[in-house]
């Protein structure tokens, strides 16, 4: 439980570390649930586990083996399609599970993901059929983060299928730090009768909320203000983030504008759930009311997602006028880099959603200084394989 964050942003934490540890703890309490993990659970930065459970074997051991035992929670096999059906059977005899995977590798799954999905959709017309607990999909290794990989592992595809999904029974969420990953996880695992797909990071991200703040996203309509990035009164601009690494960059893109447009006010929003056609899970979808309130009636958004542009454009034409809406997100651009590059070519920079306040206000002189800014980091990252340590910051 963090209780205060005193410096908001400044220091960072694992938000898969953090999910790892939330697993551990629930693992030791309810020995009716089972992680299963295509051979990447120490990857992934969950290795907690193993400190509460073990892997499951039931065949002979060798004296080579890591540890294995006949009743251990963790099933590792590399193969996503037979551990999702073994999931599922394991969700059908109402036990809770979750399924880990690289982001790029969950749409393997794909169809099966569907077919439950419809599964889910014709028990709920059959009146003797019980509650089952959700599929929890946790999506990390993201296309954000596929430093030495490259382009073959970078695709948030998922994503946009899965909130394609007419109905109620998907939830994408994107916590923004560890301290929001945790809550995640816990809502996940309370919830009932859905797919819950939770995108991650393992890199270290910097802290934003305390735990009061991150309950309450989920159960507040999926969207919050971020008051300690805001300015006081109506805003000329709205910023969004929606995802830890991209939210991060937003917030550095305010920075920015902040120091360059010192007239002009601010507003910072955090986006953490998606479903069908709405922001905010299934169960508590933002309101249009609501909405306006929060990003505004006319103001400009400017918006930083994890995922494909296209797939949040679809939702926000429910709440606004396209006119209004500036969307930047993986633009299916990849490559072995560094991670301000990775942003760089997707369009998804600090800079680049400078660039566009910049252009709304016609101010030439910044969007030169801001491309000049863009080409002098491609160029430092091309020489020297790494990103300027002004950066790390």
């Amino acid at each position: 439980m963090i209780d205060v964050v005193d410096e908001p942003g400044v220091e960072k934490f694992s938000p898969a570390r953090a999910i790892g540890a939330a697993m551990a703890d629930y693992m030791s309490k309810h020995r009716d649930f089972y992680l299963f993990s295509p051979d990447e659970t120490t990857s992934n930065k969950l290795d907690a586990v193993y400190e509460v459970s073990s892997r499951a074997w039931s065949l002979a051991q060798e004296k080579w083996d890591l540890p294995e035992a006949v009743d251990g929670q963790i099933v590792e096999m590399l193969s996503e399609n037979t551990l999702f059906a073994c999931m599922v059977g394991h969700l059908m005899q109402g036990e809770p599970a979750a399924m880990t995977s690289y982001e790029a590798f969950f749409p393997i799954i794909t169809s099966q993901i569907l077919q439950h999905i419809k599964f889910l959709n014709q028990c709920a017309e059959a009146d003797w059929r019980p509650d089952y607990p959700a599929a929890n999909l946790l999506s990390t290794s993201t296309c954000w983060r596929q430093d030495h990989n490259g382009y073959t592992h970078q695709s948030p595809a998922l994503i946009s299928t899965l909130l394609g999904v007419p109905g109620a029974r998907v939830n994408c969420l994107f916590p923004v730090d560890d301290v929001a990953a945790e809550a995640a996880f816990i809502y996940s695992l309370d919830s009932k009768n859905v797919v819950n797909l939770i995108t991650f990071n393992k890199t270290e991200q910097p802290r934003w909320l305390d735990s009061h703040a991150a309950d309450a996203q989920f159960s507040a309509g999926g969207a919050s203000e971020f008051e300690f990035l805001s300015d006081d009164g109506e805003p000329d601009y709205v910023l969004v983030g929606a995802g830890d690494i991209v939210t991060s960059e937003a917030s550095a893109a305010l920075r920015l504008l902040r120091a360059d447009l010192p007239d002009k006010k601010f507003r910072f929003v955090n986006i953490s759930a998606l479903s069908y056609n709405a922001i905010g899970p299934v169960h508590r979808r933002l309101e249009q009311d609501e909405f306006s309130r929060l990003f505004t009636v006319d103001r400009p958004l400017i918006v930083n997602f994890h995922g494909y542009p296209g797939a949040l454009t679809q939702i926000l034409r429910r709440y606004t006028n396209r006119r209004h809406v500036h969307i930047h997100g993986f633009r299916e651009r990849g490559s072995t880099t560094t991670p301000f590059q990775m942003l760089s070519v997707n369009h998804a920079s600090r800079y680049h959603l400078a660039l566009d306040v910049a252009r709304l206000e016609k101010r030439s002189d910044l969007v030169k200084k801001y491309q000049e800014k863009l080409q002098s980091y491609a160029d430092y990252a091309h020489e020297h394989g790494v990103d300027p340590p002004e950066l790390e910051d």
